[in-house]
């Protein structure tokens, strides 16, 4: 369906929205006991594609300040990615060289879990962190934190204090931030001529491939191939000069940018965008094809809940996250069908789920009430979390993990 809307990249007319996935609450907005009396703001959240520069969007913008002043999404309560925080910033200060003369510039550095490692190492760093809260946690930690977001404007303020960066990173930062081009333009005045800036985020053509459609949340603006991305960064002066994938989040890239001719080329990006008009990202076809078996997923897994409760069996689920506050807003799944939902982050016990008004209880409750299921909302960390409850499987649960097709472990 060609909406009104205008493409926040290339500002083409008529985005083409293929799902939508109906008015929802906001995904990291936990609500206390005092809370669940009162209104929650929802609103539409849909998917769309530009049918010019093919960047995949949501349609509504929610300001950035209710989504992320108050922020309860802590990196270091998952050890998957402190390994793989630990793991990238080895191979950059090995293969860059980076030194006690060296500037690293993170965007949305969250507790510091990532940059704790460049301190350690004796390499000048800054974190760029617009919750409150968790910036206060990195600073305590001994992590240089500055709480701002991150645009033209603070990157000229980091700039004039620190000097430019060596290194840029940007982890699952920059598909939320609603100004694209503001994003880019700051990290083209903040890099170094020879600089280099490293982002990760979710990649579009895993979000299709196995039915990630989860992972769309009113923080989450993009979801991003390589081929919308390339002319975004030109538009910059900027220059996508390697790619690599990565399987943690269910898929996702590392993409590899510098000032224009500042660094070779390497055939990835160019491959990337092969594969992906040969996919169909490139037209609507594939797009459509994706709502149609998100809506067939939808009456899988509610039919399989159902089910199982009309036995007598009794589901809980894992992973108070944002992909599982938008999979039981959109299938209906709340606590007719829930018993509880379990968190191992302490920021969120004792809280209550957006929209479905789950309480939120410590991980531990799995093995203290054994429920025969439980719903594996957090499937981007099957592996970690199904270690972790072993105890839990051994005394006879067992999990439901949902994409791309529901199936029992």
């Amino acid at each position: 369906m060609t909406t009104s809307y205008k493409c926040r990249s290339c500002n083409a007319k008529g985005l083409v929205q293929f799902l939508d996935l109906g008015s929802q609450p906001l995904a990291n907005n936990l609500l206390g006991k005092a809370d669940l009396h009162k209104s929650e703001p929802k609103f539409p959240l849909c998917l769309a594609v530009c049918p010019s520069c093919h960047l995949v969007q949501i349609t509504e913008t929610v300001p950035p300040v209710d989504l992320f002043e108050d922020y309860l999404y802590f990196s270091s309560f998952s050890d998957a990615m402190l390994r793989h925080a630990a793991s990238a910033v080895t191979g950059y200060i090995a293969e860059y060289e980076l030194d006690t003369k060296s500037f690293v510039t993170e965007i949305a550095s969250n507790d510091g879990y990532l940059l704790k490692n460049f301190v350690a190492a004796g390499v000048p760093c800054l974190g760029v962190e617009p919750a409150k809260n968790v910036a206060r946690v990195a600073e305590e930690a001994g992590v240089p934190t500055l709480c701002e977001f991150f645009g033209v404007k603070t990157a000229k303020d980091v700039a004039a204090r620190h000097g430019k960066a060596d290194l840029i990173l940007g982890n699952n930062v920059f598909a939320h931030a609603p100004d694209i081009n503001d994003f880019i333009g700051g990290i083209a005045i903040l890099l170094k001529d020879g600089g280099r800036a490293a982002l990760e985020f979710p990649y579009l053509g895993d979000f299709i491939a196995n039915l990630e459609f989860d992972t769309t949340y009113h923080e989450h603006i993009f979801y991003f191939s390589v081929l919308a991305l390339k002319p975004a960064f030109e538009r910059h002066g900027l220059e996508i000069h390697d790619v690599a994938r990565l399987p943690i989040h269910g898929g996702s890239l590392r993409l590899f940018v510098g000032k224009k001719g500042a660094h070779p080329v390497t055939p990835a990006p160019a491959k990337m965008i092969e594969e992906e008009r040969n996919d169909g990202l490139d037209g609507l076809s594939a797009y459509e094809a994706f709502a149609d078996r998100i809506r067939d997923l939808k009456r899988k897994l509610v039919d399989l809940i159902a089910s199982l409760k009309s036995e007598g069996k009794s589901v809980a689920a894992y992973g108070a996250s944002a992909k599982g506050s938008t999979l039981l807003n959109y299938f209906g799944i709340s606590g007719d069908s829930l018993d509880f939902i379990v968190d191992r982050s302490t920021y969120k016990q004792g809280k209550f789920t957006p929209g479905t008004h789950l309480e939120i209880l410590p991980a531990e409750e799995l093995l203290v009430r054994n429920p025969d299921y439980t719903l594996l909302l957090t499937w981007n960390f099957a592996e970690e979390i199904l270690a972790q409850q072993s105890a839990y499987r051994e005394a006879g649960g067992k999990f439901i993990v949902p994409l791309p097709e529901p199936h029992i472990v």
